[in-house]
């Protein structure tokens, strides 16, 4: 079935390109002192977060107001961005394609940027339906359907950050590599009811070990996350375990319930307790790109399965890791970690 899928994608994707031929302009951009920018990028909390980069460089230098089409997974992450105007989230079908093109009218958008480092067939489907005077992208397979575009950075080379503030350059800015920082402001209430609940373990080393990553896949065993606390237990630090709803009760089995983050649905509650960290074992999830922000020191668990892509790494920021080339992190053995991770850990506990 999912082969089929591809199949009918594709040939959807190949007409739209045929469809748009010649439309890639060799002039340069245009815009108002009042510009307004559509950003899209739909998908996971993530891919959300390695994109406020760009939008901060873009709004601090240019003063546009900053649009952006989102997904209902990810469209709190552009509401908590300082530089985002308004957050739009996309509906499938003909009738989101109609919602938004009337949204585009109102706002008076004058260009459209995808911030997609691949191709997407809903992105692509919605950029030939609304037809902007000027559209940006990555040069990649959907290109056609873009006026203006930057060459893909090389992903086996190139952080995810860096790949998508290669768009700056469209609007006449020098991506700044060294300077780009994640953009996320928790709300107030989020980081005192962090704080309420970490300043009772009275330490002044703090470890959070998250479990949990959005997928049976990046869960690295109950065993395994015992032996790590065991294992911590003889430096002088206290530790919080975060997990979903979903996983406290794994969680319980690991830890005592006062070291376990109350577990909340909301994904600003999660962030603020992080923030408050002074370093981070994690499975690969959005929060790296939180810890990041706050300059957090990262141990992170990776899987590189069929792929020679560099990994999402926390940008910018101190990390470790450790990664398997296998689908799943089950399989990566407690000895490897540690051989790692303690090192790490030992490090910033003398520094």
């Amino acid at each position: 079935m999912k082969k089929l899928e591809i199949f009918f994608k594709n040939i959807i994707l190949n007409l739209l390109l045929i469809l748009s031929r010649g439309r890639i302009s060799s002039g340069k951009t245009v815009f108002g002192s009042n510009s307004n920018v559509l950003f899209i990028r739909l998908n996971r909390i993530g891919d959300a977060l390695v994109t406020t980069p760009l939008l901060t460089q873009v709004k601090k230098q240019t003063g546009f107001k900053i649009y952006v089409m989102a997904d209902k997974k990810n469209y709190f992450i552009f509401e908590h961005c300082p530089a985002v105007e308004r957050t739009f989230i996309y509906k499938k079908g003909l009738v989101g394609l109609k919602e938004m093109k009337r949204l585009l009218k109102n706002k008076k958008i004058d260009s459209i940027v995808d911030l997609h480092d691949d191709v997407s067939l809903t992105v692509s489907l919605f950029l030939w339906y609304v037809k902007c005077q000027q559209v940006f992208g990555l040069k990649k397979k959907n290109e056609n359907l873009y006026t203006h575009t930057v060459s893909r950075l090389d992903s086996t080379k190139y952080h995810i950050v860096e790949r998508t503030l290669e768009l700056a350059q469209l609007f006449g800015l020098k991506p700044d590599f060294q300077n780009a920082i994640i953009n996320y402001k928790f709300n107030t209430d989020s980081i005192k009811l962090a704080e309420q609940y970490l300043n009772t373990l009275n330490s002044k080393f703090l470890l959070g070990i998250n479990i949990t990553a959005g997928s049976k896949a990046r869960f690295w065993g109950k065993s395994n996350f015992i032996k790590l606390i065991e294992e911590i237990r003889r430096f002088d630090i206290n530790y919080v375990v975060f997990t979903t709803t979903d996983y406290f009760e794994q969680a319980k089995k690991i830890a005592p319930e006062k070291n376990i983050f109350p577990p909340s649905q909301d994904f600003d509650i999660f962030a603020a307790g992080i923030s408050k960290l002074n370093m981070l074992f994690t499975p690969d999830t959005s929060i790296v790109h939180i810890a990041s922000m706050i300059k957090i020191p990262v141990f992170g668990m990776y899987v590189k399965y069929n792929t020679n892509d560099r990994i999402w790494s926390p940008y910018n920021t101190e990390f470790e890791y450790i990664v398997t080339e296998d689908p799943t992190l089950h399989n990566i053995g407690f000895e490897e970690v540690r051989n790692k991770f303690i090192p790490f850990l030992e490090k910033h506990l003398n520094g």
